[in-house]
């Protein structure tokens, strides 16, 4: 065992009650005799909470904070993602991502209210979220120590088997088993699906492992119609009624859910080198992205539209990457919001079968004009105009041609 260090010393650990952060709560006490406080995030993990902090305290936790992030999470996170339209490698609505920097930097605020030298994590040294909460400390304050259990030589609890046989050596109440080993990650936006069958990419994700969807075999035979109205790309409304955002995500998940709207099977690459499979259900992300990306293409101009989606791409890989507290994201988010000031309006969507498309949008901004998009031509367009544009837009391509012809005599 480790030489025990003074246990005056307080550190912070971002608890979630799950079986890694379950074992590594009391392996902290007694590998080095810190005096550990649980922190606790509320994001919206349905019931996951429940007496949390009464497992923490039986832990071995010298406290056990649990704050309410939800309105916090989805106005200062998750919506400046959507007006971005973040989506990292074509499916992941980033739903863990965005959720690690908001809890890293309350575990910080936590630290200094309580007068704590370290903050911890129970990321695994092979993942991305092990990135993201540390940067994110780095970011917030550097003089915190960082105490990273899974990359301690010291800690041998290193596969979920063995730290279920911790639990239970030590009568830690987790809900896995060595049968149900599933890693999951819940939150308002999605719920992640890792490990165990899912491992190997030739498995097909069998119908109990959905959640907060059902599996698409199992939808209505009947489609639902859903209207989303947002201002400067924000979703404020459902069905013509102002929503609180919380409440708003909370009915489209219910919504999306049902529809098996929104499940992701991917094979992604992580910021450390290496790929991994996950499944992800994102059910109302998945309809407020598709609201949001539907609006923008009525409201915004061609070369601005185009922009921004090569922006999308570099903002998705700062939240995958725990880039969030940097001077670039920051940089970004003014852009996008000079591109939202008229990103308003209204979306209808169809949910049928695990899919949401488009039934109709709306916009007082919109710069859809019926008369130029009208394959009948009128005096607002003078097609033959077209001709000289064609010529000198395409000027380039001639000449080039023009000289092939030439080397090839």
């Amino acid at each position: 065992m480790a030489k025990s260090k003074s246990k005056a010393e307080k550190v912070v650990l971002a608890y979630s009650g799950g079986l890694d952060t379950s074992v590594i709560l009391p392996w902290l006490k007694e590998t080095y005799g810190y005096e550990v406080i649980a922190f606790a995030a509320e994001l919206g993990q349905g019931d996951e909470l429940a007496g949390i902090k009464r497992k923490a305290l039986a832990s071995g936790a010298a406290k056990c904070i649990v704050k309410d992030l939800r309105k916090e999470f989805v106005q200062n996170y998750i919506w400046p993602m959507l007006k971005a339209g973040a989506v990292y490698e074509d499916k992941y609505l980033l739903g863990t991502s965005i959720a690690r920097p908001l809890i890293a930097k309350h575990q910080v605020e936590v630290a200094h209210a309580e007068g704590a030298t370290g903050v911890a994590h129970g990321a695994t040294g092979k993942g991305n979220d092990q990135v993201r909460f540390e940067l994110t400390y780095m970011a917030l304050d550097p003089s915190l120590k960082i105490v990273a259990p899974w990359k301690d030589p010291n800690f041998k609890l290193t596969s979920r088997e063995a730290a279920v046989d911790y639990a239970k050596k030590h009568k830690i109440p987790v809900d896995q088993t060595k049968k149900k080993i599933y890693s999951r990650d819940r939150n308002l936006w999605h719920i992640s699906h890792e490990g165990a069958d899912l491992e190997d990419p030739a498995n097909e994700p069998k119908d109990n492992l959905f959640v907060i969807s059902k599996p698409v075999s199992k939808t209505p035979d009947k489609p639902d119609y859903v209207t989303i109205g947002l201002f400067e790309g924000i979703p404020v409304k459902l069905n013509g009624k102002l929503t609180s955002s919380v409440k708003l995500i909370e009915a489209m998940n219910e919504l999306g859910g049902k529809h098996g709207v929104g499940q992701a099977d991917l094979v992604e690459n992580r910021l450390v080198g290496i790929k991994s499979r996950g499944v992800y259900e994102t059910p109302g992300g998945t309809i407020l992205m598709t609201a949001h990306g539907a609006l923008e293409t009525l409201t915004l101009d061609r070369d601005t539209l185009h922009y921004k989606q090569q922006i999308a791409l570099k903002y998705a890989e700062l939240v995958y990457y725990g880039l969030w507290f940097s001077p670039l994201r920051e940089a970004l988010d003014a852009f996008v919001d000079v591109t939202q000031r008229n990103v308003t309006g209204e979306v209808k969507l169809k949910l049928f079968k695990g899919r949401c498309t488009l039934a109709g949008i709306k916009s007082p901004n919109s710069l859809y004009q019926t008369d130029l998009a009208s394959f009948k031509m009128g005096a607002e367009y003078d097609p033959t105009d077209a001709t000289g544009f064609i010529r000198l837009f395409g000027l380039p391509v001639k000449v080039a041609a023009v000289v092939n012809s030439k080397r090839q005599k």
